[in-house]
């Protein structure tokens, strides 16, 4: 995406431009041609494709074909591969062969798109990192080493640590504040060595390009033309290409007459960037968005204007060449220049003017961004589970192939969401139902693997699971349903999973035909369904099956009934903001092992809460919510849209009365919050609905408070936040977190304009407020803006709809009117820092990947009983509690794990429409916590891997690789870029070190990557 209508271009006109080395030294210009394509944005990737995108890669190979010195670079791989796959010739594929072979056709970046830096989470970076890397390895025998993340709407310090792991050896990014820019190109320091990880430090060090003021596209003011320059294809046409091939808004040609005009201004331009730059060595884009899709018209006027250029080069003190990103970097790192050091601060939040504050987005189509979370959650739980079924069931009847498609189907969907136009929200209404209709069809698709895995006989001896041994007879009041409820973490959990059920009584018993605790209730969310909440004990990757019989009629004996308490709600009257005249009389506790909770029966508010880790202290705590209300004219001020949050006053209080009902029970306590708009409002527009664990006498952990929102349809021109007020002396300061990776601290900034706004952070999984004493923490199901407005505040934009007369935004229907109805959910801890510093890392991966529930029939009348199914429980696999399991999947490419292998079956013309490989495993593993977070936690862990993976198979071979795979870890050799300390980047790996051929150790925030092969099962 890029604002080009609005750019403006000033020539600096001088004398004489610093020199870097002698007076008489050229600046040696790199050209670097390139198609800014969205996956997404205002098109969908079908209009897109049929517009363009399908023309610049065809083009594009014709034209570099025909030159030798001409260059191109491709870096989102989404359209490629549809092209690849699609459109392009045999003839085509065989030039971009011979392209990529020569450097000529670079690919950069290497994903399935590029991706946001906001609200992603690690988790789907590095899938669709793996998705690209894998289908370029596998088909051209390339590993991308070097990035482009040119559009991302402010840089997070975990991407280059990311892309350090896969491999790289420089990064680039664009779009920081204004102001921050500014200062960097006055004082010439656009480039420096990244250490994005406190912990990992120079270990994963990446040497960092900013782009300067013109960005990533070509300045198009041509003082001699009132045409944009250097567009000579013009501007893409929407829906059809034209059929004579002219295009709107055509560059003049570049003619003997305009030759000279042209090269005046392209050389002013290098100038005025080499001044930024501590080299003479210029970057110099050119291209923007959708372009190249003519690159006949495109080459054919920048050719002569080269030559012209290069003919007079001592006249213009500048030479201009054609170049690869990989070509500029290369002559960058052969300066041997000593690079200032940056730590791991990032450059979020981003704004572009004072009043521009690009942080609404964090909180832009709370429903996408959910699905999203959800679509990467299931995804995590069925490549394990297909993994583990493949290991021990090879010739399991479920298909290989077709589980393997649908596997596929959702990582690219997945994938594909992360595009930083995608699951930011910044998308036209159309593009936004593109995503979500690929995201649900797909989940659908998993939903049918992970049944097929569950249900199938797993070879024709075994029984189904359906007969199952725990199927009573003599039974006729009652009906059955069975659930499976399978744990996708590589941890023991004891955990509360709600079932929602059509019948007032229940009871639940195990697969060992033992009662099971649990508590039915009326559901908050239908009159006519009840929330049965079933405790469950899980080992690290198990599933287990529970039976439910459902009655209309209460239980007789407790031996029927099994452990099932029926709780029921106790009403509390509305209670009017006007009437709050004295408050904190009446309070009514809620209590478990870890809490008290008082809630104030004058405003039916949260009181106070009373915790007991380590020591006892009480805190004063209310939620509420409260709203700002957005400028939707531009004749009036600085707006709200899908992109900015602009307020020109502090939030006002979103409702005027409050209802509440509180459901004591015995497995979990619900407290339920309804906030109308009136005070004689029938429906409300917010509630709260909190539930505390009963967890006296179990293992169930006490410190998680779970709360679910419901918003909308939302005010026009409203933005929503939950507000959580304390007397914490935080000074309005936040921590939060970058892509689920680290915590970032987030003090007060202080602007002349917009302070409020741009004092909203990005929330991917985690938040919190402290203070010497005590720390509250919110764990999030999906990324929000989180702020600080005052001392002991943490607040949440939750939701937003929005209108404006921007004609930009109207023109691309990008004005956010947004009228859904969201349900959020977020975990509260309160406690102290030291006991919430062992928890909140761990929680935050617990809500992401919840236990999937999955009710496999629908309420029967007993069937008889059968034989006890032959195959026995699942071993389980259980990391160390620091440890998560990041991935456990067969990605499917098919390549050798020696580089020579495998370029030479790609030169050699072999088969290249390989079978995938079902059994390479790639396994991921990466440290919770930082450096000295935790006396023990932020210990390296050593773990025999052979022995943790028993419970899939018995591992054979071990061998490390890159973030994405394609690198053996041993042969990856990176970039030492020179700093002032001199330390170098670490690029080997010593997998045994004296250790056996199994064990490992993982240091503080690393991320291991593996590929194993285990013994094949035999049955």
């Amino acid at each position: 995406m890029n604002f080009l209508a609005v750019i403006v271009l000033v020539f600096c006109r001088c004398s004489s431009y610093g020199a870097k080395g002698s007076e008489n030294e050229l600046i040696q210009t790199f050209v670097i041609p390139h198609s800014h394509m969205d996956v997404g944005w205002v098109y969908t990737i079908q209009e897109s494709m049929h517009a363009y995108a399908a023309n610049v890669y065809s083009s594009v190979t014709e034209e570099l074909s025909k030159v030798k010195g001409r260059r191109f670079i491709a870096v989102e791989q989404e359209f490629f591969r549809l092209w690849w796959d699609t459109v392009a010739t045999s003839t085509h594929k065989r030039q971009v062969r011979q392209l990529v072979k020569e450097g000529r056709l670079e690919f950069i970046i290497g994903g399935q798109v590029m991706h946001d830096e906001a609200v992603t989470d690690l988790e789907d970076e590095i899938l669709q990192m793996t998705e690209g890397h894998g289908f370029l390895y596998e088909t051209f025998g390339v590993r991308p080493q070097f990035s482009w993340h040119v559009d991302p709407f402010g840089a997070s310090a975990t991407t280059p640590v990311l892309f350090a792991l896969a491999g790289f050896n420089a990064h680039l990014i664009s779009r920081i504040d204004y102001d921050l820019k500014d200062t960097m190109q006055q004082k010439k320091q656009l480039q420096f060595v990244w250490r994005g990880s406190p912990s990992l430090k120079e270990k994963q060090q990446i040497f960092t390009h900013t782009m300067d003021q013109f960005s990533y596209c070509t300045p198009s003011h041509l003082p001699f033309s009132n045409r944009s320059g250097f567009y000579w294809n013009g501007v893409a046409l929407f829906p059809d290409p034209p059929k004579d091939g002219v295009y709107p808004n055509m560059s003049l040609p570049v003619t003997k007459e305009t030759v000279h005009a042209y090269a005046q201004t392209m050389v002013e331009n290098i100038k005025q960037r080499a001044a930024w730059f501590r080299t003479n060595h210029v970057l110099w884009p050119w291209g923007c968005d959708k372009q190249f899709y003519n690159s006949s018209v495109q080459f054919n006027n920048m050719d002569p204007l080269m030559k012209y250029i290069n003919q007079n080069s001592k006249e213009f003190g500048v030479t201009v060449q054609y170049a690869s990103l990989s070509e500029y970097f290369q002559a960058i790192y052969q300066t041997n220049l000593v690079w200032e050091i940056r730590g791991s601060e990032d450059f979020l939040p981003y704004s572009t003017e004072p009043n521009q504050a690009w942080t609404g987005f964090y909180a832009s189509r709370n429903v996408l961004k959910g699905v999203a979370r959800q679509a990467s959650s299931q995804l995590h739980a069925a490549e394990i589970l297909f993994t583990w079924y493949r290991i021990r069931f090879p010739d399991g009847p479920v298909a290989k192939e077709w589980a393997l498609d649908k596997l596929r189907a959702l990582r690219w969907a997945v994938s594909e969401v992360q595009h930083h136009d995608g699951i930011t929200g910044t998308e036209s209404p159309k593009v936004a139902d593109m995503y979500m209709q690929h995201l649900m069809q797909a989940m659908m698709g998993a939903e049918e693997l992970l049944a097929a895995l569950f249900l199938l006989p797993h070879n024709l001896d075994i029984p189904s699971i359906l007969s199952s041994h725990y199927h009573r007879k003599n039974v006729h009041q009652t009906l059955e349903q069975h659930v499976i409820v399978y744990n996708p973490l590589a941890w023991n959990i004891t955990t509360i999973i709600n079932v929602t059920v059509t019948f007032p009584n229940a009871a639940v018993f195990d697969d060992n035909k033992q009662p099971v605790p649990a508590q039915i209730q009326r559901s908050a969310q239908s009159n006519v369904t009840y929330d049965l909440f079933i405790m469950v004990d899980l080992g690290g990757l198990q599933h287990r099956i529970y039976l439910i019989q459902l009655s209309e009629k209460p239980c007789s004996s407790r031996s029927k009934c099994g452990w099932t308490y029926e709780a029921k709600g106790v009403q509390f009257e509305r209670r009017n903001i006007q009437d709050w005249t004295k408050t904190g009389r009446r309070l009514l506790p809620v209590l478990n092992e870890c809490y008290k909770l008082m809630f104030d029966q004058d405003t039916n508010l949260l009181h106070s809460i009373t915790y007991h880790t380590e020591e006892k202290r009480t805190v004063r705590v209310t939620q509420d919510f409260w709203e700002y209300h957005a400028n939707g004219d531009i004749k009036s001020g600085p707006i709200s849209d899908n992109y900015m949050f602009s307020s020109n006053s502090s939030a006002v209080r979103a409702y005027k009365a409050v209802e509440m009902e509180i459901i004591p029970g015995k497995i979990v306590s619900e407290i339920r919050q309804y906030f109308y708009r009136e005070e004689n409002y029938q429906d409300y527009a917010f509630s709260i609905t909190t539930r505390v664990p009963e967890c006296f006498g179990t293992r169930l952990r006490c410190h998680r408070l779970e709360q679910t929102y419901s918003l909308g349809p939302l005010d026009l021109n409203t933005e929503v936040v939950l507000r959580t007020s304390t007397p914490l002396k935080n000074n309005r300061t936040l921590y939060t977190d970058d892509n689920g990776y680290q915590m970032m601290k987030r003090p007060e900034r202080k602007f002349t304009n917009n302070t409020l706004a741009r004092n909203y952070f990005p929330m991917v999984r985690t938040a919190y407020i402290e203070d010497e004493l005590s720390r509250l923490v919110l764990t999030s199901d999906r990324a929000h803006g989180v702020s600080s407005q005052a001392n002991g505040q943490l607040e949440v934009m939750l939701h937003r709809r929005l209108w404006n007369n921007l004609p930009w935004n109207l023109g691309y229907n990008l004005t956010l009117n947004d009228s859904s109805v969201v349900r959020p959910t977020l975990w509260m801890m309160l406690g102290s820092i030291n006991a919430t510093s062992t928890l909140y890392q761990r929680e935050a991966v617990e809500l992401q990947h919840r236990p999937i529930i999955m009710p496999i029939d629908q309420p029967h009348k007993p069937w008889q009983e059968k034989g006890p199914r032959a195959d026995s429980p699942v071993q389980p696999v259980v990391l160390p509690p620091n440890l998560h399991l990041l991935s456990l999947s067969i990605p499917g490419w098919n390549y050798s794990s020696n580089h020579n292998v495998h370029l030479n079956h790609i030169h050699s013309g072999g088969t290249l429409h390989s079978e995938p490989d079902y059994d390479r495993v790639l396994l991921r593993i990466m440290h919770l916590f930082e450096e000295e977070e935790d006396p023990e936690l932020s210990k390296p862990v050593t773990i025999n891997l052979k022995d943790a993976l028993q419970g899939i198979g018995e591992v054979k071979v071990l061998e490390e690789r890159s973030l994405t795979g394609t690198w053996d870890i041993t042969s990856l050799q990176r970039w030492n870029w020179t700093t002032p300390d001199n330390l170098e980047t670490k690029s080997k790996k010593c997998l045994r070190c004296g250790e056996d051929a199994f064990t490992v150790t993982i240091s503080p925030k690393e991320i291991r990557t593996f590929f194993i092969h285990f013994v094949p099962k035999n049955f």
